[in-house]
């Protein structure tokens, strides 16, 4: 097991919790010096808050932990590639890296639809590693929506 795949683990269990509350299955963690310093789930639904991502609950526990809202030597982990609102907060958070797990050809923002957090337009790039866990992230994301299907279905 890689380091990357090692750290995504941690983001896969953020986001089987959002899956057993009923939200959109996806987890993050950001690690600072060989340690997780803040994680997130989506909550979206529970908080009725549309900026309740995971990566926006775990770059604002980041900045808390770091007393800082520039996340350098960080690096965040997340088990979706991050939608346009996500991507624009890991880019002015000066995060340096970030891994994901599938891509996400709807909303994608580092290299499926666009590419918000590689833009040399932008002050700050950030270095973007995606696949890691693919199937195992995208896998919990498709069973989330055949089961909200399904139960639609049932209705």
């Amino acid at each position: 097991m890689t380091l990357n795949e090692r750290w995504m683990k941690f983001a896969l269990k953020e986001a089987y919790r959002a899956f057993e509350q009923n939200e959109v299955p996806v987890g993050a963690v950001i690690v600072h010096q060989n340690a997780i310093i803040a994680k997130g789930f989506n909550q979206i639904e529970m908080m009725r808050d549309p900026t309740a991502h995971a990566e926006m609950i775990a770059l604002t526990a980041a900045a808390a932990h770091l007393e800082n809202k520039f996340l350098k030597n960080c690096v965040l982990y997340v088990t979706m590639e991050p939608c346009p609102m996500c991507a624009g907060a890991i880019v002015l958070s000066r995060i340096p890296t970030i891994v994901f797990g599938c891509y996400d050809p709807k909303m994608g923002a580092s290299g499926s639809v666009m590419n918000i957090t590689e833009n040399k337009k932008l002050n700050h790039q950030v270095h973007v590693i995606g696949g890691v866990l693919d199937a195992e992230c995208g896998g919990l994301v498709k069973e989330f929506f055949v089961k909200k299907r399904n139960s639609a279905a049932a209705n």
